[in-house]
């Protein structure tokens, strides 16, 4: 019989509550790569991290399913909208899964409680009158009798240097510039590919200008004290130096949250202001007590995670949006943004097919833990980064394989030999460790690292965070060599004792600071360790104090008795064949 949930997590007094979210992926398509360390796989480790240092944290996301991209998917397959979302929710549910991410809550934009929450903000910024009605000029397409909303045109980019010939009407795929769809050149429609004119409708509108003192200062504060990362910063800039501009918060679309406004009762919201306010209402659907997580900003710090796409959405729309209601929101501090992972010689494209999706990933049999671990390690940071099979092949061959693998396997094999070869897989007592300068100089190495991998992680420098907990298992390796513990068990059997105790910890340490990043490699280890994660998956409580307290070779007590060490990575050799099966 499955034991039932957890009651929901809720802000504890006292201690550090963190909620994290990660940028809604759209629903109308199977998430590649790059959608995948761009938001959610980044997002999960740092709520990982979290969860290890004893914070109180959720992590929150679910499936952003209103809008045009929806409607016009549900065109291509024939069916609702409705229908379209319900199939790709639980494709994308099932790829998150299988790439091990830890979602306290991964919800849908269209639940009940989105209109709910997403109206009630609305009615507040009515009564703030920081909405106004206007009228715009829209596309109209007289074939399918019906306003052409921005994804339902294409036509020719009219940014200066790029001339894409196949911008949508929102944004443009190649260059990344907000578009209106009346700015397109020779735009058609997406449905009937006839050339639509343009007629004027009334819409409502956020006056972000009106708005940009309380939006300025909040970004001059908080960008600082969260230490946004330099390309949110760049991008946020970039729109304030532009001038903000009114708004349009409402489109002519069936597939939305309904306008609450008799005039207006025929339309939705535009995805882009109903979408983030998808995080409030995704925690409103894990817990009905949702407003302690976001309407406590002296208590609750809130980090976002995204590709840099997303950015203004989240610094500019969302903020003011919250702003403009008055209330007391939970505001966010820190914005981590991903710039773009590109596939072998081009982009990774939903649209066009290109790349490894997630359910591809799957049928390759690599496991999860080495794609989190590859994608990681290419996190696109600062710049664009590649991704290439050969790469990935090298990664898993010499990092994983014959690196932290070979580490691992060597220290715990040698422990596991009967008595005369090794130490009947109990571990041996080591009083004077450190009277050991070798071993001395190891936990030395080994403090620092970790103080760097703290001081990474908590600024959300996740790829040199994983490059910090490699590097343990690298002097580990040099440690064993260096040793020469196959010569010093029968020579010096003391100073054997010191050095195999001192490496089993330094593989229970490798075990707790990977866990964020491959947690199923973590959970392996500590099976072989004979230890359970539930208890002992800690190396530093809430206040930072780490292996500075413990040495390596008082993590694990002498007299434990390990399990069978199996090898956790295999050599990948086979990738020509991979690349065509998944090509």
């Amino acid at each position: 019989m499955a034991s039932p949930p957890p009651p929901p997590k809720l802000p504890i007094p006292g201690r550090r509550n963190i909620l994290i979210t990660s940028a809604l992926p759209y629903v109308n398509n199977v998430p590649h790569l790059g959608n995948i360390i761009g938001c959610v796989l980044s997002a999960d480790v740092f709520a990982r991290y979290c969860r290890l240092r004893g914070y109180n944290a959720i992590y929150i996301c679910g499936t952003d399913e209103y809008g045009t991209a929806t409607e016009t998917k549900a065109l291509e397959e024939k069916c609702s909208p409705k229908e379209i979302c319900d199939k790709y929710h639980v494709i994308h549910d099932e790829v998150y899964k299988w790439f091990d991410i830890k979602f306290d809550k991964f919800g849908r934009t269209s639940a009940p409680e989105q209109t709910e929450v997403c109206q009630a903000i609305f009615h507040k910024l009515m009564e703030n009158k920081w909405l106004t009605e206007n009228t715009m000029q829209q596309l109209y397409c007289d074939t399918c009798e019906r306003f052409l909303a921005d994804r339902l045109v294409e036509g020719k980019c009219p940014t200066e240097g790029c001339n894409y010939e196949a911008a949508r009407g929102d944004q443009c795929e190649n260059c990344s510039k907000l578009l209106n769809p009346t700015e397109l050149i020779d735009p058609k429609c997406k449905v009937c590919k006839n050339a639509p004119r343009i007629r004027d409708t009334d819409h409502l509108f956020l006056e972000l200008p009106l708005l940009s003192d309380k939006l300025v200062n909040y970004i001059n504060n908080t960008s600082v004290a969260g230490m946004w990362s330099q390309n949110a910063i760049q991008a946020t800039n970039a729109w304030l130096k532009e001038g903000l501009k009114q708004r349009c918060i409402t489109r002519d679309l069936k597939w939305g949250v309904p306008v609450p406004h008799e005039k207006y009762k025929d339309k939705v919201f535009y995805v882009w202001f109903d979408a983030p306010i998808g995080y409030i209402s995704i925690t409103a659907s894990y817990t009905p007590d949702w407003e302690k997580w976001w309407k406590d900003p002296d208590n609750v710090e809130l980090f976002q995670f995204m590709g840099k796409d997303n950015v203004p959405f989240h610094t500019v729309m969302f903020p003011s949006t919250l702003l403009g209601t008055g209330e007391n929101w939970t505001m966010m501090k820190t914005i981590s943004v991903t710039e773009y992972l590109n596939y072998e010689a081009g982009k990774f494209s939903k649209s066009h097919g290109i790349g490894v999706f997630g359910n591809d990933a799957k049928t390759t049999n690599i496991p999860s833990e080495v794609w989190r671990y590859y994608l990681l390690m290419n996190r696109p940071e600062v710049s664009d980064t590649l991704f290439t099979w050969a790469d990935l092949q090298a990664k898993l061959n010499s990092e994983l394989l014959n690196n932290l693998g070979n580490f691992i396997n060597r220290v715990l094999s040698f422990v596991a030999k009967p008595a005369g070869g090794g130490y009947d897989s109990i571990i041996p007592d080591a009083p004077n460790a450190e009277s050991h300068p070798l071993t001395n100089a190891l936990a030395e190495k080994t403090n620092k690292w970790v103080e760097q991998y703290l001081e990474a992680m908590e600024k959300v420098k996740l790829k040199q965070g994983l490059k910090s907990a490699m590097a343990i298992s690298s002097d580990g390796n040099a440690y064993l060599q260096e040793s020469q513990f196959w010569r010093l068990y029968k020579e010096d059997p003391a100073t054997c004792a010191i050095v195999m105790k001192t490496s089993v910890g330094v593989v229970y340490l490798l075990s707790c600071l990977l866990e964020p990043f491959m947690p199923s490699f973590s959970r392996e280890v500590l099976h072989q360790l004979n230890m359970s994660p539930d208890e002992d998956l800690s190396f530093c409580d809430d206040k930072g104090e780490t292996a500075k307290a413990k040495r390596p070779w008082d993590f694990v007590s002498a007299g434990h008795k390990i399990g069978k060490p199996v090898p956790l990575f295999k050599e990948l050799v086979r990738i020509c064949i991979l690349i065509e099966e998944i090509c």
